[in-house]
């Protein structure tokens, strides 16, 4: 039996109340809904169940109001969904900036397993990867590291309920509350779409799903149907994740052809205020010489002067810090992940997978293929 997100016309409210719901939730919400019956304070009560804070009520009504659900039974819902606090601990950045460094995140997703089976799904789908390609633009390695640093390759798409990490950011972590609050809105969309038990949905800590580990609004919005089996599934179908990685960043300003980023070298003082910019690109890389900038490979690539790039400071503490010249393509992929730590290990991962793959008879260690779907 699926949650309660279905057309208005169908009646389930019986079944959530005969304990549907309850039997998809996992023995953790019963002692939860036991805790609720005893006696303490409001504020412990609202605590236990989240359909009485007067935040989710008011989230509940909007939901009402603009999307036709039915109150009573988002509220059924919102009872037996669970906060964690160990949600906010996970996406909460560290406090110092120092604890930041660039050495120790590019080792977690450049390893010769990830780049080995980064090849093996190229392989297994390089007719889909050269379709995505000629489609959007977006070569097939950036969508192969895409998906290897997102949940490697497939075998890693999280064991949250996308519901609870939700709920979570969205009324308990105001620094980034509109936009949680926005995906939770596009959730329950998804879910009743999609005709889904909203228990059932699993993902990370901070609600993305799937293979390519999709948020809500952006299934809604760029997931393709590139298997053509009529339903858009990143959950099972890894040729729709291609595609769906390659519609997100075609929509998203991918320049097919262009290139990414090239490593710099930089002196004096003119730099710096540079690497404190945004990393949209907005210096044109005419200009880059003459505040210190420089990079043999950009100089080699002959782009027009008045190409933007955005100077990417890639920090460790205690050592000198890495520096690139990003270009737009390098921006379209901080879109799927706002970090330049990100968009650099997708690049280099592509960069590996790509080159091991030309090699002869390059080697595939066993283990390493994606999970059979």
């Amino acid at each position: 039996m699926h949650t309660p997100f279905l057309p208005p016309s169908v009646v389930l409210v019986a079944a959530v109340l005969c304990g549907t719901l309850a039997a998809a939730a996992p023995a953790a919400d019963a002692a939860a809904r036991a805790k609720r019956g005893t006696p303490g304070a409001p504020a412990a009560a609202a605590r236990d169940d989240p359909s009485r804070r007067e935040d989710v009520r008011a989230f509940i009504d909007e939901m009402a109001r603009r999307h036709g659900f039915v109150p009573g039974e988002l509220e059924t819902l919102f009872s037996r969904v669970r906060l964690s606090p160990a949600v906010i601990d996970l996406i909460t950045p560290p406090a110092s900036p120092r604890a930041r460094s660039w050495l120790a995140y590019r080792a977690r997703f450049l390893d010769p397993a990830r780049v080995d089976g980064g090849v093996a799904l190229w392989n297994r789908f390089a007719a889909d990867l050269r379709r995505a390609e000629t489609q959007y633009g977006v070569p097939a390695e950036i969508i192969v590291a895409i998906i290897g640093v997102e949940t490697v390759y497939g075998r890693n798409s999280g064991n949250w309920r996308v519901i609870d990490a939700l709920a979570t950011l969205a009324f308990d972590y105001p620094k980034r509350a509109p936009f949680f609050r926005g995906e939770l809105e596009n959730f329950l969309l998804f879910v009743r779409e999609h005709d889904l038990d909203v228990f059932s949905v699993r993902g990370s800590y901070a609600g993305a799903i799937g293979i390519p580990q999709f948020m809500p609004s952006s299934w809604r919005r760029w997931a393709v149907d590139f298997d053509g089996d009529g339903r858009v599934d990143l959950r099972e179908s890894f040729v729709d994740a291609i595609g769906s990685v390659g519609s997100f960043l075609h929509a998203h300003g991918w320049v097919a052809g262009a290139p990414v980023a090239f490593p710099a070298t930089v002196a004096g003082d003119d730099y710096r205020e540079l690497a404190l910019r945004d990393i949209l690109p907005s210096i044109p890389i005419g200009d880059l010489a003459r505040r210190g900038v420089t990079s043999t490979g950009l100089e080699r690539a002959g782009l027009p002067p008045d190409t933007p790039a955005a100077l990417i400071d890639l920090m460790t503490p205690d050592r000198p810090s890495e520096y690139w010249i990003g270009l737009t393509n390098f921006y379209v992929i901080t879109r799927y992940n706002r970090s330049s730590f990100y968009a650099m290990s997708v690049f280099e991962l592509a960069q590996a997978i790509r080159a091991r793959r030309a090699a002869p008879a390059a080697p595939v260690q066993a283990g390493n293929t994606p999970v059979e779907r």
